[in-house]
Protein backbone atom coordinates (compact mmCIF):
# COMPACT_ATOMS: atom_id res chain seq x y z
CA UNK A 1 0.00 0.00 0.00
CA UNK A 2 0.94 3.64 -0.45
CA UNK A 3 -0.12 4.91 2.96
CA UNK A 4 3.32 6.42 3.70
CA UNK A 5 3.42 8.55 0.56
CA UNK A 6 0.38 10.65 1.13
CA UNK A 7 -1.07 9.94 -2.30
CA UNK A 8 -3.19 7.07 -3.45
CA UNK A 9 -1.53 5.17 -6.32
CA UNK A 10 0.60 8.02 -7.75
CA UNK A 11 4.01 6.83 -8.97
CA UNK A 12 7.15 8.91 -8.81
CA UNK A 13 9.00 10.06 -11.96
CA UNK A 14 8.95 12.74 -14.63
CA UNK A 15 6.02 13.59 -16.86
CA UNK A 16 6.32 13.60 -20.64
CA UNK A 17 5.99 17.38 -20.66
CA UNK A 18 8.92 17.76 -18.25
CA UNK A 19 11.07 15.45 -20.37
CA UNK A 20 10.25 17.37 -23.56
CA UNK A 21 11.03 20.68 -21.89
CA UNK A 22 14.46 19.42 -20.80
CA UNK A 23 15.17 18.09 -24.32
CA UNK A 24 14.23 21.45 -25.89
CA UNK A 25 16.52 23.29 -23.47
CA UNK A 26 19.41 20.94 -24.25
CA UNK A 27 18.87 21.33 -28.00
CA UNK A 28 18.72 25.13 -27.74
CA UNK A 29 21.92 25.18 -25.70
CA UNK A 30 23.60 22.97 -28.30
CA UNK A 31 22.61 25.25 -31.18
CA UNK A 32 23.88 28.32 -29.34
CA UNK A 33 27.14 26.58 -28.45
CA UNK A 34 27.63 25.48 -32.06
CA UNK A 35 27.15 29.06 -33.19
CA UNK A 36 29.74 30.37 -30.77
CA UNK A 37 32.31 27.62 -31.40
CA UNK A 38 31.85 27.65 -35.19
CA UNK A 39 32.42 31.38 -35.56
CA UNK A 40 28.89 32.58 -35.07
CA UNK A 41 25.70 32.53 -37.00
CA UNK A 42 27.10 34.88 -39.65
CA UNK A 43 29.75 32.33 -40.59
CA UNK A 44 27.13 29.56 -40.59
CA UNK A 45 25.06 31.62 -43.04
CA UNK A 46 28.12 32.17 -45.23
CA UNK A 47 28.95 28.46 -45.33
CA UNK A 48 25.33 27.57 -46.04
CA UNK A 49 25.17 29.78 -49.13
CA UNK A 50 28.58 28.61 -50.35
CA UNK A 51 27.39 25.00 -50.12
CA UNK A 52 24.15 25.88 -51.88
CA UNK A 53 25.89 27.52 -54.85
CA UNK A 54 28.45 24.71 -55.11
CA UNK A 55 25.62 22.17 -55.08
CA UNK A 56 23.79 24.01 -57.86
CA UNK A 57 26.96 24.19 -59.95
CA UNK A 58 27.40 20.42 -59.55
CA UNK A 59 23.74 19.87 -60.46
CA UNK A 60 24.13 22.00 -63.60
CA UNK A 61 27.16 19.93 -64.61
CA UNK A 62 25.27 16.69 -63.93
CA UNK A 63 22.38 17.86 -66.14
CA UNK A 64 24.84 18.65 -68.95
CA UNK A 65 26.32 15.16 -68.66
CA UNK A 66 22.91 13.50 -68.48
CA UNK A 67 21.38 15.36 -71.43
CA UNK A 68 24.51 15.79 -73.56
CA UNK A 69 23.48 19.43 -74.01
CA UNK A 70 25.24 22.54 -72.69
CA UNK A 71 23.80 23.89 -69.43
CA UNK A 72 24.45 27.34 -67.99
CA UNK A 73 24.84 28.53 -64.42
CA UNK A 74 24.68 32.32 -64.14
CA UNK A 75 25.16 34.65 -61.21
CA UNK A 76 24.47 38.35 -60.92
CA UNK A 77 26.66 39.79 -58.15
CA UNK A 78 24.89 43.16 -58.16
CA UNK A 79 21.39 41.67 -57.81
CA UNK A 80 22.56 38.83 -55.51
CA UNK A 81 20.75 36.17 -57.55
CA UNK A 82 21.81 33.01 -59.40
CA UNK A 83 20.19 30.69 -61.91
CA UNK A 84 21.09 27.11 -62.75
CA UNK A 85 19.86 24.20 -64.84
CA UNK A 86 16.17 23.37 -65.18
CA UNK A 87 15.09 26.82 -64.02
CA UNK A 88 16.56 26.48 -60.55
CA UNK A 89 17.30 29.84 -59.02
CA UNK A 90 18.07 31.45 -55.71
CA UNK A 91 19.15 34.53 -53.85
CA UNK A 92 22.18 35.42 -51.79
CA UNK A 93 21.62 37.80 -48.85
CA UNK A 94 22.79 41.38 -49.30
CA UNK A 95 24.99 40.90 -46.23
CA UNK A 96 27.27 38.60 -48.27
CA UNK A 97 29.66 39.84 -50.93
CA UNK A 98 29.82 38.13 -54.34
CA UNK A 99 32.59 38.28 -56.94
CA UNK A 100 32.72 36.33 -60.18
CA UNK A 101 35.64 35.69 -62.49
CA UNK A 102 35.05 33.76 -65.69
CA UNK A 103 34.95 33.76 -69.47
CA UNK A 104 33.65 37.06 -70.80
CA UNK A 105 32.45 35.38 -74.01
CA UNK A 106 29.60 33.56 -72.25
CA UNK A 107 28.33 36.47 -70.14
CA UNK A 108 24.57 36.77 -70.70
CA UNK A 109 24.62 40.49 -69.78
CA UNK A 110 27.00 43.15 -68.54
CA UNK A 111 28.03 42.41 -64.95
CA UNK A 112 26.46 38.94 -64.96
CA UNK A 113 28.79 35.95 -64.78
CA UNK A 114 28.14 32.59 -66.35
CA UNK A 115 29.71 29.15 -66.46
CA UNK A 116 28.67 26.85 -69.28
CA UNK A 117 28.94 23.09 -68.73
CA UNK A 118 29.21 20.96 -71.86
CA UNK A 119 27.85 17.47 -72.53
CA UNK A 120 31.28 15.89 -72.05
CA UNK A 121 31.66 17.40 -68.55
CA UNK A 122 34.04 20.20 -69.52
CA UNK A 123 33.14 23.82 -68.83
CA UNK A 124 34.13 27.38 -69.52
CA UNK A 125 35.45 27.48 -65.94
CA UNK A 126 35.28 30.26 -63.42
CA UNK A 127 35.34 31.28 -59.79
CA UNK A 128 32.63 32.53 -57.48
CA UNK A 129 33.82 34.19 -54.28
CA UNK A 130 31.32 34.56 -51.45
CA UNK A 131 32.47 36.68 -48.51
CA UNK A 132 31.41 38.26 -45.28
CA UNK A 133 33.86 40.63 -43.69
CA UNK A 134 37.27 38.96 -43.59
CA UNK A 135 35.87 35.45 -44.13
CA UNK A 136 35.57 34.30 -47.74
CA UNK A 137 35.25 31.09 -49.72
CA UNK A 138 36.09 30.44 -53.37
CA UNK A 139 34.00 28.06 -55.45
CA UNK A 140 36.20 27.05 -58.38
CA UNK A 141 35.03 25.33 -61.55
CA UNK A 142 37.79 23.69 -63.59
CA UNK A 143 37.47 24.34 -67.31
CA UNK A 144 38.87 20.98 -68.42
CA UNK A 145 36.89 18.66 -66.17
CA UNK A 146 34.06 20.90 -64.95
CA UNK A 147 34.86 19.77 -61.41
CA UNK A 148 33.59 22.03 -58.63
CA UNK A 149 35.74 22.60 -55.55
CA UNK A 150 35.31 24.83 -52.51
CA UNK A 151 38.11 26.23 -50.39
CA UNK A 152 38.72 29.06 -47.97
CA UNK A 153 39.84 32.13 -49.91
CA UNK A 154 43.15 33.85 -49.39
CA UNK A 155 42.77 37.38 -47.99
CA UNK A 156 42.81 40.09 -50.65
CA UNK A 157 45.91 42.25 -50.65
Amino acid sequence: MNAGRGGAGRSRGFSLLEMLLVMVLIAATGVLAAGVVGGGFARMELRSHVRDIATQLRFTRARALATGMPQTFSIDPAAHVWQGAEGRSGEVPESLGIRFVGAREVQPAEGVGAIVFFGDGASTGGRVRISRGEAAFDIDVAWLTGGVSVHRAEPLR
